[in-house]
């Protein structure tokens, strides 16, 4: 046991744990079955905020997401492997990864900076370290709040270890100044000696304006240090520069002592925020700019140069925006080639296709001249995501040259991005090729699942994309997107469970495609078509399909439900039911729907085709629940599957309550009965029957006997088995369904690690 010192007192005799499992002593109470898990291969589809590449060991990097983890390259697999899905739902927070330090003396060693969100309800991040690449980690509290997904979380790499001395840690935070380390990561001290670069909302900003600046225009703190390996003596690099993402007053730090005391390096742009810095092995320093962190929209930006033995800017922007002529936009990262520091790259952020979109500017004379990287010929291999030719380059606040093989460089996106091994046909003239590389990474977050009982595996409704039909789930094909309409974000997917060819989405168009906001397929998902919505103020919500696919029910955000039995040529408001209510079909009489007002205790009921519903109490062992406490999220997160009412495959009007404290069975619609074991529920779904049973198989994310987990039941709950382990929980978890098709698979829609696919091991 180690002890932490300068940190809170009363956790210091708990603060570092060896991970070796969450829970284990209450898992071991509570009957198994051991799981096969896999993602269900989508590839990408979030935003990858930071690849390092380890700096004196070829083939090895890192990659780290907003919300769903980190990554290791495996290069003998060529693929990604998941560093951090050993995280529990109580720690959820610690999914969305800050910054990743690599220790260049010790090939072993990583040091992870985890948190997602910095607002005054989240828990305090942590510090995860590890000597043997990320198998197992020492986890260490801090009383700091990181924000992996928060503005800027693409700019720089704000923890670096010294290669001079691997003792020394500094560490950049958004709202806490500068921390240090000098054990190695271990124990942590806040250097009092930094300028203090807080920030305050402009006094002119109204409440409602203010949640808005924290979210897109508030800077990201401390976003980079740099060590000057030039400097180095027997106690560590004694120059070190810090980017700070402020503007309008200095913003980039330098201490020459060894970090015991800073000044502004003097002369150096202010009219714009830092979003990234690197310093070349020539002494030359290089620093790109915005007007805000990102990624929300940037008017303003440039890149600019300081040569530290002459104390001399100079601007090298490729190409000026002109915000007040309409060329609006910025530049997101900058790298340089270590093994020749003349050769330069850098990456713009948001300009509009009027100036040319978004592109990299390759430089080999440091920044004198500059040649437009996509802009000769450049050729996109989208195999490994065909998804990914839908949505336009974006986001690429990361880009990088592999140390050891300058030819390879990387670029991220928000939906993974691209490599090439051919960077310098940009010198001759020539084409670049690039080609997905996020094999492996799955940063989906899916909305809602369905395993229909014919047709494909899988289909997933995904937020901020669309949707997928997965035939294989092992492979990302063509044509398994969704398109026609193209949905930037789709809420809600179900079949007919009667006709499961028939199928409907709900949900919001692109902003770059447009149409409807729902869509159908009649041919198990191979094509679509739009529908008509209700209101043109008709998106996101649920949808609801009869058994035989004659009759829809979509309940859009904010509005009553709505009732076609046309396809979606004509609609009727169903104003009997409140605002927001989630309606179901049964999955056996066409005729049936129902709803339940959970906040109010009514169960509807309808037994002609949704045209109209008969309201009967709803009594629950466990009561109601306020508006409140559903709004504050403390009945898990809305996304999710808890509070929901669910009808049972192959019986009429067998309807489960997942209430989010409590599961409840009301056979034949009523005699509704609490199943006791249940505390807690974030998922509920059904699967095929095992073997010599009648009655589908349950599956729940939750809380059972006190124990966190996934479980599954044969018996209509009467007993519960866990079918994941402590080294598989993947933070938060929103959905569960089995499938209808194979007794024992199960699928699982998490926040940020993909859909999951579980059988049980053979």
């Amino acid at each position: 046991m180690i002890r932490i010192k300068n940190l809170c007192l009363f956790a210091s005799f708990i603060s570092i744990l060896l991970f070796i499992g969450c829970n284990s002593g209450n898992s071991a109470e509570t009957e198994t079955e051991k799981y096969n898990w896999k993602n269900v291969t989508i590839t990408g589809g979030g935003f990858v905020d930071g690849i390092i590449f380890h700096p004196t060991e070829s083939g090895l990097r890192y990659a780290r997401t907003d919300m769903g983890g980190a990554y290791r390259w495996e290069e003998s697999e060529q693929r990604w492997i998941p560093l951090t899905d050993w995280i529990s739902y109580d720690d959820r927070n610690l999914m969305g990864i800050e910054s990743i330090a690599l220790d260049p003396n010790n090939p072993d060693k990583l040091i992870m900076a985890c948190g997602t969100y910095t607002d005054e309800e989240t828990p305090d991040g942590e510090i995860l370290v590890s000597t043997n690449r990320g198998e197992t980690f020492t986890r260490i509290k801090i009383p700091v709040k990181f924000g992996g997904n928060e503005n800027g979380r693409g700019n720089g790499e704000r923890m670096m270890i010294d290669p001079a001395n691997s003792n020394i840690v500094y560490l950049g935070t958004r709202h806490a100044g500068l921390w240090r380390s000098t054990d190695g990561g271990y124990n942590w001290q806040q250097v009092e000696s930094f300028p203090d670069v807080s920030e305050s909302a402009p006094d002119s900003l109204t409440q409602q304006d203010l949640g808005f600046w924290n979210w897109a225009f508030r800077g990201s703190g401390i976003f980079s240090v740099i060590f000057d390996p030039a400097s180095a003596n027997n106690n560590g690099s004694q120059t070190i520069y810090a980017g700070v993402s402020i503007m309008n007053r200095e913003n980039i730090f330098r201490s020459t002592n060894g970090g015991l005391t800073w000044q502004a390096l003097p002369g150096h742009p202010t009219q714009y925020r830092p979003t990234s810095g690197v310093l070349s092995p020539d002494g030359n320093l290089y620093f790109t700019y915005g007007d805000v962190p990102g990624p929300y929209i940037m008017n303003n930006g440039g890149v600019w140069k300081f040569n530290t033995k002459t104390e001399k800017w100079i601007d090298i922007t490729p190409d000026s925006p002109s915000p007040d002529k309409g060329k609006k936009f910025g530049y997101a990262d900058v790298a340089v080639d270590p093994s020749n520091p003349q050769t330069i790259i850098t990456s713009v952020f948001h300009r509009s296709h009027q100036y040319g979109s978004d592109d990299i500017y390759h430089s080999t004379n440091g920044g004198k001249t500059w040649t437009a990287v996509f802009t000769n010929g450049t050729t996109f291999d989208y195999s490994k995501a065909p998804y990914i030719q839908h949505t336009p380059i974006h986001w690429m606040f990361d880009i990088e040259i592999n140390p050891f093989y300058p030819d390879h460089a990387i670029f991220t996106t928000g939906f993974g991005g691209f490599e090439t091994f051919n960077l310098s046909n940009v010198d001759k003239g020539e084409p670049t090729s690039w080609s997905v590389y996020t094999q492996g990474i799955e940063e989906t977050v899916p909305l809602e699942l369905c395993s229909p009982p014919t047709g494909a595996n899988l289909i997933t409704a995904i937020g901020d994309y669309a949707g997928f039909v997965h035939w294989n789930l092992d492979k990302a094909e063509e044509g398994q997107y969704f398109t026609n309409p193209y949905f930037g974000n789709c809420d809600g997917i179900t079949c007919a469970w009667k006709n499961p060819a028939v199928l409907v989405r709900v949900g919001i168009a692109s902003g770059h495609h447009g149409g409807s906001n729902i869509g159908y397929s009649t041919n198990y998902g191979k094509s679509w078509q739009a529908a008509n919505m209700p209101t043109p103020a008709s998106k996101h919500g649920h949808i609801a399909v009869s058994s035989d696919g004659k009759t829809w029910v979509w309940t859009p955000q904010n509005q009553h439900p709505f009732r076609t039995n046309n396809f979606g040529e004509s609609w009727e408001i169903i104003e009997n039911i409140p605002i927001g209510t989630r309606v179901i079909a049964d999955k056996e009489n066409p005729l049936k729907f129902y709803a339940a007002d959970l906040y109010t205790g009514i169960l509807f009921n309808s037994y002609d085709g949704a045209e109209t519903f008969e309201a009967t109490e709803l009594d629950l062992a466990k009561g109601t629940f306020s508006k409140e406490l559903k709004m504050n999220d403390k009945r898990g997160d809305k996304r999710g599957g808890q509070d929901h009412i669910y009808a049972t495959p192959g019986y009429e009007n067998d309807l489960w309550i997942a209430a989010y404290d409590g599961l409840y069975h009301a056979p034949k619609g009523k005699n509704i009965e609490l199943l006791n074991q249940v505390s807690e529920i974030h998922g509920f779904g059904f699967g095929k029957e095992a073997p010599g049973k009648k009655y589908p198989a349950l599956y729940l994310i939750g809380k059972v006997n006190g124990v966190h987990g996934i479980f599954r039941s044969t018996n209509k709950a009467k007993n519960w088995i866990r079918i994941n382990d402590d080294q598989h929980q993947w933070g938060l978890l929103l959905h569960i369904t089995g499938d209808p098709k194979k007794y024992g698979r199960v699928y699982v829609g998490t926040h940020g690690r993909g859909a999951l696919y579980g059988d049980p091991t053979k």
